[in-house]
């Protein structure tokens, strides 16, 4: 059991430390313009939270555990990635069918985000689980 919290704090680790550079530096432009008045003057916590709380045990299930024996690192990543890429689909092609004006430019910017993130925290995932092994 302890061998799959620190799997999970690796992937939490990973996920959170680079999603906070994408959404508050690198993309922060990028979704202001394009959620323009949508976008709230300070998010949810709770909400927020609850994401990054459970998005890895998604990727923990879904990407590192099957993948777990003779699997690589990079195999795991791909998993993780299209984990992320499903996950984010769901959110921003949901978002384009029924918010007025939602840019298919951040749809398509939004899932490549997740997918990559997704990869990366669970190829992260993998090291921690090698390592613990």
């Amino acid at each position: 059991m302890l061998k799959y919290a620190g799997v999970y704090l690796a992937i939490f680790l990973v996920m959170f430390v680079i999603d906070m550079l994408w959404l508050r530096v690198i993309a922060v432009n990028i979704y202001q313009q394009g959620m323009g008045a949508l976008l709230t003057d300070s998010p949810n916590l709770v909400a927020a939270a609850a994401f990054y709380l459970l998005f890895p045990v998604g990727l923990l299930i879904f990407a590192v555990l099957p993948s777990a024996a003779g699997s690589t690192v990079l195999q795991v990543a791909g998993m993780g990635a299209l984990f992320g890429f499903f996950a984010y689909a769901t959110y921003d092609l949901t978002n384009l069918a029924v918010i007025r004006n939602w840019p298919l430019s951040l749809s398509l910017i939004d899932m490549a985000w997740g997918s990559f993130a997704s990869g990366v925290s669970a190829a992260a995932g993998k090291v921690g689980l090698n390592y613990l092994s």
